[in-house]
């Protein structure tokens, strides 16, 4: 097991996410940085959908009772094993209590910790991600326990990964969105011309933009969303929808993040530039 001494300030489990249950309004959860979630479990030889855990800003301090391999990714958050410090994108041995721990954050926003084998929380509605209520908690708490399959002797064949800094860059790729054709030409040039800034309102469920564009009167029936969906609200705010997002809305669609840039926002935290690019 995995103790949680401390649970940093949102560290939860999860895989790559929840799908095939849109339709009675669960929404798919998982990884917000999944390039980040990837290469960690690569190091490992896992599976990709292996769980993990997510660590956002404020990393938790924890303790393993068993021996075994992680590898961080993400954010670069200061870490600590046994108070010697240790790197991202590495494999590294872990022994029976040893405890691993977290400093100040450095770049990016969200960490992760893979575990050799992945951690093995029950799966519900076949995913181990973390999403109240379809799970019983939110988040880890002090005193969870986390299970984990003991590994003793693992001769990785990847020591170490080359990564692309992706949490540096602040360009997100975008596709045209269902209502894409209600922007005027003034919005887009609003849209395109200018950088925004992360606002407050920034979690798992959506990111808000400072900055508005010109507002709208449309009105529209209540259809399906997904994580990446902007929506553009009548003020001329854009909501940008992110892992435990809805599954419905009733803004317009204007714009669908890519794969790849829902990684890059998941890194950005308030007060971040980004700019779209139309693709």
């Amino acid at each position: 097991m995995l103790k949680v001494l401390k649970p940093g300030l949102y560290t939860t489990v999860q895989d790559l996410g929840r799908y095939g249950h849109r339709d009675i309004g669960v929404p798919i959860a998982g990884a917000m940085d999944v390039e980040s979630v990837k290469k960690a479990n690569l190091l490992l030889e896992n599976d990709e959908n292996d769980a993990v855990l997510e660590i956002t800003m404020t990393g938790p301090t924890l303790q393993f009772d068993t021996d075994t391999y992680i590898s961080l990714s993400g954010a670069h958050i200061v870490a600590t094993l046994n108070n010697e410090p240790i790197d991202n994108y590495s494999v590294i041995k872990i022994g029976k209590g040893d405890i691993l721990s977290y400093g100040r954050l450095e770049l990016g926003f969200r960490g992760y910790i893979a575990i050799k084998g992945g951690f093995q929380t029950k799966k519900v509605l076949d995913s181990r991600s973390q999403f109240y209520p379809v799970t019983k908690s939110a988040r880890l708490k002090d005193g969870d326990e986390v299970p984990y399959s003991e590994t003793k002797n693992y001769e990785p064949k990847i020591s170490e990964v080359k990564i692309e800094e992706h949490f540096e860059n602040n360009i997100l790729k975008v596709y045209k969105g269902p209502e894409f054709s209600l922007l005027s030409d003034g919005q887009l040039t609003e849209i395109f011309a200018k950088p925004y800034t992360v606002s407050k309102e920034n979690n798992r469920m959506a990111y808000q933009l400072s900055e508005l564009i010109s507002g709208h009167s449309h009105s529209m029936l209540t259809s399906g969303t997904l994580p990446g969906t902007i929506q553009l609200t009548p003020a001329g705010r854009m909501i940008i929808l992110m892992k435990d997002g809805q599954t419905t809305g009733g803004y317009p669609r204007i714009l669908q993040l890519s794969e790849e840039s829902i990684s890059v926002l998941a890194q950005k935290k308030y007060g971040d530039e980004l700019k779209f690019k139309l693709v």
